[in-house]
């Protein structure tokens, strides 16, 4: 298990990865309550002081802040063991694209998305986000699980928990978007709509009739019973 000087050395290694310009201390610095809202790019555009940085990596160990981590993991006795269970952040999914350019500019035109960043030239990779959504965009010659989601008619390559998703829809079909769900009331109890990406990527956006319920138990059946878009 962890000791405290593992710690130090992690926050130290956050310290460098901003230095260098690492996208995915994003992630880590949206761990952070006060920093939910930031892009990949605002992210690294702003300050990371150690004190910051113990900070997330106190909040990833499963403490409010470096001092309990400190006490905890107790400080004055190198080797102590840290007993707390790992703490998992969001997950961020990748969707496979043939032009991340082109796939950005859908999700910024269409969506509402805003670009957080483009990386290569041209660009291999890319991350889009609106509110405390994130998708990242992987460039490859065939984006092969488009194909499968378009035989399986209703296989989903990302979720998006989504408040007042009715509004939501309104706003897409005034922009045009095409669906491949319309609105829908789940058995499940979720309301939900679909929207095909360029590259065949079918993304599902959901309000879930009770916030603090995932219907994790639920979705395979629930996905099996859909009709085909």
């Amino acid at each position: 298990m962890p000791t405290i000087e593992t710690y130090r050395k992690q926050a130290k290694l956050l310290v460098r990865w901003h230095r260098e310009g690492n996208y995915s201390i994003g992630g880590k610095l949206r761990l952070v309550e006060r920093y939910r809202h930031l892009t990949d790019r605002e992210a690294l555009d702003m300050a990371m002081p150690l004190a910051l940085a113990q900070e997330i990596v106190a909040i990833e160990a499963g403490f409010p802040n470096w001092a309990a981590l400190k006490a905890g993991a107790g400080d004055a006795v190198p080797g102590r063991a840290v007993a707390d269970a790992p703490v998992l952040g969001g997950a961020i999914p990748i969707l496979f694209v043939r032009d991340v350019t082109a796939a950005a500019a859908f999700y910024r035109d269409k969506l509402g998305f805003a670009v957080d960043f483009l990386h290569g030239k041209p660009p291999f990779y890319g991350a889009v986000s609106r509110d405390r959504a994130w998708l990242h965009l992987r460039f490859v010659h065939q984006p092969n699980f488009a194909e499968l989601a378009r035989r399986e008619g209703s296989l989903i390559l990302a979720t998006i928990e989504t408040g007042n998703v009715k509004a939501l829809f309104e706003e897409y079909e005034i922009a045009g978007v095409a669906f491949a769900q319309g609105l829908v009331r789940q058995a499940w109890g979720g309301l939900d709509f679909h929207v095909r990406d360029p590259d065949g990527s079918v993304i599902s956006f959901v309000q879930y009739s009770q916030p603090a319920t995932r219907p994790s138990r639920l979705l395979p059946s629930a996905q099996a019973s859909k009709a085909p878009p």
